[in-house]
């Protein structure tokens, strides 16, 4: 008899944890998916490094090397001036559609609501760019931190609205240095009062790794809600002239643990745009040059080779 409750007390108890199993499985974190054969996101060249060319080249030699968009420089120095962006974002915009590149992603100066900053997104979004990068905030030397912290917080939440009227979702990225964001922390406190479908963050593996060389896992759990764009680039250490310096490498050939990185973005689910950048020297296309000092077919090489290797990185993480 006791055999034979223990036997059914036995089926019973396997029969309802097979039964539970799919509810289980359905509460797992990220971590137990399977990420194996997520694809790449859309990638986008940086039009900075493309600034020698006009916007028709721009978005054919983007086309030509494979990527699937450009990230615009709409912003000083850029391709496109704010003070023009009525009469050139137009121009822009149909060469990227000409060549088969959908307008997305581009790269502004903006800071908060005033009238070049809303005439700049409002000529974005009526042309139907979506995301953007804002520009970073400075530290008031004549208030505290926190206080600084709190005062960019109201312009992020004044920006956040608008641009959940216009359509448009703006980031803030995180970028090594003395500028407010080279703390995850600070841009978590940025976006916290803001609309979270219209602003949130650029991850930058690259200055991320540089503020935090162990830690920079943390800083991409704490943001990943808010991620809505990602940057690749990679740097290494240098010494120069007795001092330390982050040298920035073609891709692959830093010290940023791509691998790790990727797999934590596949586990995360994590399917925003990619703006590829390309920082290492490369004839003044690295600073957003309008003439090289090198041939042109250097950075196309160049270009091609980090796309390339993010993709081939992508597939092996």
């Amino acid at each position: 008899m006791q055999n034979q409750i223990t036997r059914r007390n036995f089926i019973q108890k396997t029969t309802f944890a097979a039964g539970t199993l799919p509810f289980l499985a359905a509460g797992l974190p990220a971590f137990s998916r399977n990420t194996a054969d997520m694809p790449v996101p859309k990638i986008h060249v940086f039009s900075k490094h493309l600034q020698f060319l006009d916007y028709d080249k721009m978005a054919e030699m983007a086309a030509e090397i494979g990527f699937d968009g450009v990230d615009l420089t709409v912003r000083p120095g850029g391709h496109v001036l704010p003070e023009r962006v009525e009469e050139d974002l137009p121009k822009a915009i149909a060469a990227l559609k000409k060549h088969k590149l959908p307008p997305q992603l581009f790269c502004t100066a903006v800071e908060g609501v005033g009238p070049l900053d809303k005439k700049v997104l409002e000529t974005a979004a009526k042309h139907g760019l979506k995301y953007y990068r804002m520009n970073w905030y400075d530290f008031d030397k004549e208030k505290t931190m926190p206080e600084s912290l709190e005062m960019h917080s109201k312009q992020m939440k004044a920006l956040g609205d608008l641009n959940k009227k216009l359509g448009l979702i703006g980031c803030y990225q995180n970028h090594a240095g003395l500028r407010v964001g080279a703390s995850p922390w600070e841009i978590y406190q940025l976006l916290e009062d803001t609309d979270p479908g219209h602003m949130g963050a650029q991850y930058d593996i690259r200055h991320a790794t540089v503020e935090g060389g162990l830690s920079w896992k943390n800083s991409l759990r704490l943001l990943e809600p808010r991620i809505k764009t990602i940057v690749f680039k990679d740097f290494a250490w240098v010494e120069k002239n007795g001092k330390w310096e982050a040298g920035n490498t073609p891709l692959g050939e830093g010290m940023v643990d791509f691998k790790s990185y990727i797999g934590l973005l596949k586990n995360y689910q994590l399917n925003v745009p990619i703006s590829l950048h390309y920082e290492y020297p490369l004839g003044g296309a690295e600073h957003g040059a309008t003439t090289l000092k090198v041939d042109q077919k250097v950075v196309f090489d160049a270009m091609r080779r980090d796309l390339t290797r993010l993709k081939e990185m992508w597939k092996e993480a």
